[in-house]
């Protein structure tokens, strides 16, 4: 197998394709291309048809080079994986052998400066995944107090949400020779936010979790998640199967609640409530993976950002008939 393109490794990559099993002639999504690793990956496994949709416009034009390599049968589609129903119909793809995701922020969005996802490097206060739309900037600049501090809170889970947010307040509306009004960079954010949190014992930095945070809302990854499980579900042919890496507990806990709920194992009414008297119609789904899988020490010691990643899967049955 060929290296995926360089900067980009992706994570759990051999669990990711014992999971899906591409077989030759099935038709896959692979719904976050980001630097096609996944992609790559599926192509040679077997030969199939991938689609495979970024919302990052960079990610689409980096990917030209794969699709030359697979004619016929890579086709990338700019656009959101929450979308993913339309964005396939207009092309006549009503149903899929297999869906992946690997939710969340790519490494070449964090490696650039210039997109503003991290605070390792000095760079404009952005965050927006497809380059439009409101930027991070414009959240920490215009929000009131307490919406900002709810924000860290909710998608960060930011004990100290109220605390930063009183800083950004105060940060926002100082007047400093020399530089322009606002909070305008990641250096700034992060060096407001150190002021005021003491260092982590874990050595995280303290701002992780408040970009983290806007990241979030910025790009409504959580929405796009819920959206995006749904529609695959929808297109999963029988025996099709879904297989999603997530990186944090907000993201691995939608998926959880999803895959459980698909695959019947919802907890069952009071036996007061007359509708547990209810015969339950047959699952649709059923899950690959009771438990989430985690990645092995040989691949975190090599890539540590796979630290925190959960793998988690379900297949469909033939069962019922999708909504």
């Amino acid at each position: 197998m060929s290296a995926p393109m360089p900067s980009h490794v992706p994570v759990m990559l051999p669990e990711v394709l014992r999971l899906l099993a591409p077989r030759d002639g099935g038709i896959y999504l692979d719904g976050t291309f980001g630097g096609g690793g996944y992609a790559q990956a599926i192509l040679e496994a077997a030969p199939c048809t991938l689609w495979a949709i970024d919302r990052d416009p960079d990610a689409i034009t980096r990917g030209a080079s794969l699709v030359a390599r697979f004619p016929g049968r890579l086709h990338l589609i700019h656009g959101r994986f929450g979308n993913m129903l339309d964005l396939l119909a207009e092309r006549g793809v009503t149903a899929l052998d297999g869906v992946v995701l690997d939710v969340g922020v790519s490494s070449y969005q964090i490696d650039d400066p210039s997109r503003g996802f991290s605070f390792r490097g000095d760079g404009p206060l952005d965050m927006r995944m497809e380059r439009a739309g409101p930027t991070a900037a414009d959240l920490v600049n215009t929000l009131p107090e307490r919406e900002l501090a709810d924000l860290l809170f909710e998608f960060g889970e930011e004990r100290a949400s109220r605390r930063i947010a009183r800083a950004i307040i105060a940060a926002r509306a100082e007047a400093v020779p020399g530089r322009e009004p606002g909070i305008t960079t990641t250096g700034r954010l992060a060096s407001i936010i150190r002021g005021v949190l003491p260092p982590d014992r874990s050595g995280i930095h303290p701002a992780t979790r408040s970009f983290q945070a806007l990241r979030i809302r910025v790009n409504d990854e959580l929405g796009e998640i819920e959206r995006a499980l749904d529609q695959a579900s929808r297109l999963l042919s029988p025996g099709g199967r879904l297989v999603v890496v997530s990186f944090h507990s907000l993201e691995d806990r939608i998926v959880k609640r999803f895959m459980g709920e698909a695959a019947g194992r919802s907890p069952a009414p009071s036996r007061h409530d007359p509708r547990g008297l209810a015969v339950r119609p047959p699952a649709r789904f059923q899950l690959l993976t009771v438990r989430p899988m985690r990645p092995g020490p040989a691949e975190t010691t090599v890539n540590p950002r796979a630290r925190s990643a959960r793998l988690r899967a379900l297949e469909r049955t033939n069962s019922g008939i999708a909504p």
